[in-house]
């Protein structure tokens, strides 16, 4: 098939990114070397519908549980920007696309150019050291950073612990310009007032004791990439005006120095607090909150996304037990759906590690998973708890009744403390969260 736009598939030709033409019957044109060598090495794309190729769908997008970008311009009459899951030659990729019509003599949308770029952090399939999911809750959050990536906003992680703030800060930082430089990680839980300004500024020789020469920070460090504030709740108050100065102008000075210094860092933070609630006991400056959350993106819990177990933890036992060749059974997937993971994606790969002893053959059984966590299942109801002298206490949900979650997680928290007997290690382990985590919780509820 002949493009009738033989200029404009020349200059697509000569594009960098992945680029196709095609009609108002979704015939593709014309498509690019780019989009050849990225998304058909092995033939021809022409005369073929988008769809096909990029869905293996036999119907449009929105006729097959999919948005549809032509449909979406077809309505507003403009470009529009959507995240697709498609079929490349290396497996399933989530691509931004971006739509533009273009307008015959009429004024009518005749044909259309889409411009496609790869999400490299996420997968739609099992993978090392990347996002994967396919639930909508998990796409809605793509969706955002695809759109953020790109821009210098400062983005608001929020969500769980275990839920992968890291990942997804990892995701929009290889989405920008600035991807070619360091992403650089403070811990805001585990330093204290005086070093994390330290950490964060740096200092000048001779500015405290121990200080026997200079030190740049991790504001430095990061200089021309993107600072990653992770757990940004638990800052101490003081240093927040210190912080304040740094979104707000830019600058900051080392301990111990007068030299005003200028960085060149985007700021990504994450945080399992409520930080409007912080800011309403005062224990949050407001003003640091609104410059932090110029572009907020929520996580969803492992609950909100059940439908990406089987995929995450296939990808999780790839490399808990690389020589292996490890899989999983229907019965004990559906064991692991049925588990509410409060450790989300953190607590099911201990509990996927902790399967991979149990099981001597090849194939981890519903028991290997009824064992690893240790519990009873849900069946519907929640079983009542066991006081010392054998009779059932109140069950746990309905004491629960009329009470904050943070109530309903202080109490659960202190019957697993009380019952505990291992080391502080162990128990991170059996809780599903990390060392830090455990940390944050034994000084959140008043333990320390």
């Amino acid at each position: 098939m002949s493009s009738p736009l033989p200029e404009l598939s020349s200059y697509l030709e000569g594009l960098t990114e992945p680029h196709i033409l095609f009609d108002r019957q979704y015939r593709i044109i014309a498509a690019n070397a780019a989009y050849r060598r990225q998304f058909s090495p092995q033939g021809s794309v022409i005369g073929r519908t988008c769809y096909e190729v990029s869905h293996h769908f036999n119907a449009p997008c929105d006729q097959s549980g999919e948005s549809c970008p032509l449909a979406l311009a077809s309505k507003s009459g403009q470009r529009e920007r959507i995240l697709h899951l498609h079929h490349t030659p290396k497996g399933e990729e989530y691509i931004n696309i971006e739509l533009i019509p273009l307008l015959n003599e009429k004024g009518e949308q005749a044909y259309f150019v889409e411009k496609m770029e790869p999400l490299p952090m996420a997968k739609g399939q099992p993978a090392a050291q990347k996002l994967i999911g396919r639930a909508p809750a998990f796409r809605r959050m793509l969706e955002l950073v695809a759109r953020v990536g790109p821009s210098e906003a400062n983005v608001l992680l929020l969500g769980e612990s275990g839920t992968g703030k890291e990942l997804v800060a990892y995701a929009v930082h290889e989405s920008s310009s600035r991807a070619h430089s360091p992403l650089v990680v403070v811990e805001c839980a585990s330093l204290t007032d005086t070093l994390f300004e330290s950490e964060l500024f740096g200092h000048e020789r001779g500015a405290f004791t121990g200080a026997s020469s200079s030190k740049a920070g991790l504001v430095e460090a990061a200089s021309g990439g993107t600072l990653f504030l992770d757990e940004v709740g638990d800052i101490p108050l003081p240093m927040q005006v210190k912080l304040l100065r740094l979104l707000e102008n830019g600058t900051y000075r080392r301990v111990g120095s007068t030299q005003l210094r200028r960085s060149d860092v985007r700021i990504i933070s994450a945080t399992h607090r409520d930080l409007q609630a912080m800011v309403k006991e005062k224990s949050f400056r407001e003003d640091l909150y609104f410059r932090l959350s110029t572009f907020p993106i929520h996580l969803p819990s492992l609950r909100e996304r059940l439908d990406d177990i089987p995929l995450i933890s296939h990808s999780l036992l790839s490399k808990l037990a690389p020589k292996r060749n490890l899989t999983i059974s229907k019965e004990a997937l559906d064991a692991l759906q049925d588990h509410t993971f409060p450790g989300n994606v953190r607590e099911l790969r201990n509990v996927l590690e902790r399967s991979t002893l149990l099981c001597d053959g090849t194939v981890i059984e519903k028991e290997h998973i009824e064992q690893a966590l240790g519990s009873i299942l849900r069946t519907g109801t929640l079983a009542s708890t066991k006081k010392s002298d054998g009779t059932n206490s109140l069950p746990f949900l309905e004491r629960s009744q009329g009470r904050s979650l943070l109530q309903i997680e202080e109490e659960a928290f202190r019957m697993q403390l009380q019952a505990h007997r291992g080391t502080r290690s162990q128990l991170a382990e059996k809780l599903g969260i990390s060392e830090r985590s455990l940390y944050r919780k034994l000084r959140t509820f008043g333990y320390l």
